[in-house]
């Protein structure tokens, strides 16, 4: 007995342990949920009452199109069915003092309860732990969403129509009140009507009836009290088409819009709305039958709500919430591959599109649909996992380096932040790259305060600060450099070439080659130069600074970008996409060193990494000879790339064991590195 009680107390002293961390855990993702609420509802309150609930305000306020006694449509600003301006009839002027509040806090209840039934209707087996952190996940992402921020700022009712569907699929009991939710919802939302055939291919044929009668029935009502606006729209405007915008806006998210933006007008594009939407509709509803009989309700909901959007003759921003739904689909058989489809769901409808992709007209006609895309990949296309698949619950797993023996005791301080072998999902990869990219240009445009005078005059100090400072050192070399250069020709055209072009090529070549040919090595090089950036960031923020060409006391040349009107306020701005301010540190030079480190570490011959040093070196005379930093911008430039690859081994241990991993890996390996092991 002695030995079993002494067997089982580190048991349960570790169960204790992981219940505890668990319900940690929980606390604290329930006041992340409660802290997006809150800001929710401060921002749209704290807005000037002209400028927020503007579609609420031009239905119900004093001048709403719902007081009017003519058509409810004569302006175009009412987008709903007739149903649903009759149901909106009642609120009345005598509601509006409270009705910013009420409306508001009213809609996050209703967000609240669409991610308590989300959570809840996660497809068996789940465990405790996901069962336990689902509700609280599942409410901040819709808070962060964009079609939920937009319906909040709007004052729009989109998310009665999808609580109405899960409520109807999940928590009423009986077909016949399942079948009402859903048909007050298609009364609501018109494309909605998909459900029906999936709830009759599911055996719910009561469900069903039930819901074309409800729909039909309200659909009705709203005909005989409202004969007129009810004929605009069913008849007039093809179900809501040309209400609330023009159709071919980038706002509107649907097959109908995508075909307008693309140039495509007249019956030739009524025909082909119509025969790729109902293509999609019954590709969609056969997919959402399969993932319904395997037991994916959600899922098959949130395929048939995609189908809705892309049918739909107009999808605005905040009815894509079904698109957030489908994020609960199991897609990849490798781990490395089963967070693509979530996080491109979660970037879709949380970010806007022009963070997603480049702004190049090459890609406009993607970036301009990319909701769209992401609706029919979800409907059509996403080959989600069978609940009776292998790898459903247990992906193939990665595979770690074993953990070397680092110099100091308490490193890594992250020990399960280990170190994997093989390589990244290219997909996932891209897609985190382009928004890191995007998230960094926006905070280093917003790091300087902005192109007022108070902004260029502390960047200005700072850079005389800075001048000062070098004299002190006899480094302040900038002016001497960038005179003697302008009068060479070949190699004035150099440098301006260099600084130009070499900037971002040679990372990302970098990253290109390590990807393909040592993932490993990818990994941590990658690591590294994410915390060079953000470190450079904070120097962004706190230390805006302006370089020698830009300080009009010392008389530099500006070879990259010509004579500069220094009488202009905002003659520092350039362009309206980049901070020129953002000088200190230089990640012109951190990420050519970081380059540098890199080859010299990884190539096997020593000529490589000879050349990989010399582009450190060429970029340091390039950013000085241009006018374009001060040295000392190079020095905060190398500090911080020395610092990413100090966290990266502070955080993850020695970078030893992942090569000697990675070259001892079995030949037929597909991800082995073949550079590696022939070294």
């Amino acid at each position: 007995m002695a030995n079993v009680e002494h067997g089982g107390g580190p048991a349960e002293a570790f169960g204790t342990e992981v219940g505890a961390r668990l319900r940690a855990t929980r606390l604290a993702l329930w006041a992340v949920a409660a802290i997006l609420a809150v800001r929710q509802m401060a921002v749209v309150l704290t807005t000037p009452s002209g400028e927020r609930l503007t579609d609420l305000e031009t239905w119900v306020g004093p001048e709403g199109v719902l007081h009017v006694k003519g058509s409810i449509y004569d302006s175009t600003r009412f987008t709903g069915t007739p149903f649903s301006g009759l149901v909106l009839r009642p609120l009345t002027r005598a509601a509006e003092d409270a009705l910013g509040w009420g409306w508001t806090f009213g809609t996050l209840l209703l967000v609240v309860a669409l991610g308590v039934i989300a959570a809840r209707a996660l497809p068996e087996p789940v465990s405790r732990r996901t069962s336990l952190l689902a509700t609280p996940v599942a409410i901040s992402l819709l808070m962060l969403s964009l079609p939920v921020r937009n319906a909040l700022w709007l004052g729009q009712t989109s998310i009665i129509p999808v609580l109405l569907v899960l409520l109807g699929c999940f928590t009423v009991r009986g077909e016949r009140a399942s079948g009402l939710c859903t048909g007050l919802a298609a009364a609501l939302q018109p494309t909605v009507l998909l459900f029906v055939p999936l709830l009759w291919f599911t055996g719910r044929r009561r469900a069903a009836l039930t819901a074309a009668g409800t729909f039909a029935v309200s659909t009705a009502l709203a005909w005989a009290a409202l004969p007129h606006d009810s004929h605009t729209y069913w008849v007039h405007h093809l179900g809501g088409a040309g209400l609330g915008g023009q159709a071919d806006a980038l706002a509107n998210q649907s097959l109908h819009g995508a075909l307008l933006r693309l140039g495509c007008t007249g019956p030739l594009e009524i025909a082909l709305f119509l025969a790729l939407g109902a293509a999609v509709a019954a590709l969609a509803l056969r997919r959402a039958v399969r993932y319904a009989r395997d037991g994916q309700l959600l899922l098959a909901v949130a395929v048939t709500g995609c189908a809705a959007v892309a049918v739909s003759p107009t999808t605005w921003q905040h009815q894509l919430l079904w698109l957030l739904l489908a994020v609960v689909g199991r897609a990849g058989k490798r781990t490395s591959d089963r967070y693509v489809w979530p996080v491109a769901v979660i970037l879709v409808t949380t970010l806007p599109a022009a963070m997603m992709l480049p702004n190049m007209p090459v890609v406009y006609p993607l970036r301009d649909n990319l909701v769209l895309l992401a609706a029919l990949a979800a409907a059509t296309a996403v080959p989600f996992l069978s609940r009776t698949s292998p790898h459903y619950r247990t992906p193939v797993p990665a595979e770690y380096a074993p953990q070397a023996p680092a110099r100091f005791r308490r490193v890594p301080l992250l020990p399960f932040l280990r170190r994997v072998l093989t390589r990244p999902n290219l997909l996932l990869e891209l897609l985190l790259i382009r928004v890191t990219y995007a998230a960094y240009q926006q905070v280093r445009l917003a790091a300087t305060g902005g192109t007022n005078s108070g902004g260029r005059a502390t960047a200005e100090h700072h850079g005389q600060l800075v001048l000062d400072l070098e004299r002190f050192l006899h480094i302040d070399i900038e002016h001497a450099v960038n005179h003697a250069v302008v009068k060479i020709g070949w190699l004035r055209n150099f440098f301006d070439f260099y600084y130009e072009s070499f900037h971002f090529v040679v990372p990302l070549t970098v990253l290109a080659v390590l990807y393909w040919r040592r993932p490993a090595d990818y990994r941590w090089a990658r690591v590294s130069l994410g915390f060079a950036t953000l470190l450079a960031l904070v120097g962004f923020w706190l230390f805006p600074l302006a370089p020698p060409r830009l300080m009009p006391a010392l008389g530099m040349i500006d070879t990259v970008h010509g004579v500069q009107d220094f009488s202009k306020p905002d003659y520092g701005t350039l362009t309206a996409l980049t901070n020129q301010y953002a000088a200190m540190p230089s990640l012109h030079f951190g990420w050519s060193l970081w380059c540098g480190v890199v080859i010299a570490v990884i190539a096997p011959k020593w000529w490589m990494k000879a050349l990989g040093l010399l582009h450190p070196l060429f970029t340091v005379s390039a950013i000085v000879a241009t006018g374009n930093h001060w040295v000392l911008d190079a020095v905060g430039g190398a500090a911080v790339v020395s610092a990413g690859f100090g966290l990266s081994y502070l955080l993850q241990g020695p970078r030893a064991a992942v090569a000697a991993a990675a070259s001892a890996r079995p030949a037929l390996e597909p991800d082995r590195l073949p550079a590696a092991g022939a070294r």
